[in-house]
């Protein structure tokens, strides 16, 4: 395992790139990602402290995702091999599991609302480290639509 600090921006990993690692992330903030054809993002997930981020590509496959850094970061760097020779973190690795599981349902059957407020329980420390545009791609609604959603939350409160 190899620690590193990266700098706010600093891009990890490309679409396309062979070889994926896994991190570790140990302070900072991550966020994995896709662009579309279009050029729109479209955020995967968030990586806070204790989380691992990754690619689920084959080794020596073309990985799917860019992975950066959103604040400065101190992670664990480790490749997929070595973290099959020394055993995975499964407590980490299964809270990713769980959360892109339930993710993937609130996408399929959720309104705005109900996948922002899961947003909230699944990412507490994150709201205020993260740009609005940012948590409304990985909600999968427009910042207009966000905007709307906290407006009506705020007015229940």
């Amino acid at each position: 395992m190899e620690k590193i600090s990266v700098k706010k921006g600093v891009v990890l990993q490309r679409k396309g790139d062979i070889n994926s690692r896994v991190y570790f992330v140990e302070s900072g903030l991550l966020r994995s990602y896709t662009i579309d054809e279009k050029g729109k993002e479209h955020i995967y997930m968030f990586g806070p402290e204790g989380w691992l981020v990754a690619d689920s590509c084959e080794p020596n496959a073309p990985c799917q995702l860019f992975i950066d850094a959103i604040e400065d970061t101190t992670i664990n760097v480790v490749s997929k091999e070595d973290l099959l020779k020394e055993g995975p973190d499964i407590n980490a690795l299964l809270r990713r599991i769980d959360t892109m599981q339930t993710r993937i349902i609130m996408l399929m059957s959720s309104n705005a609302k109900e996948r922002y407020e899961h947003f909230i329980k699944t990412y507490p420390n994150i709201i205020q480290r993260v740009p609005l545009k940012m948590v409304a791609s990985y909600l999968g609604i427009t910042p207009e639509a966000l905007s709307r959603v906290r407006h009506e939350l705020s007015q229940k409160n």
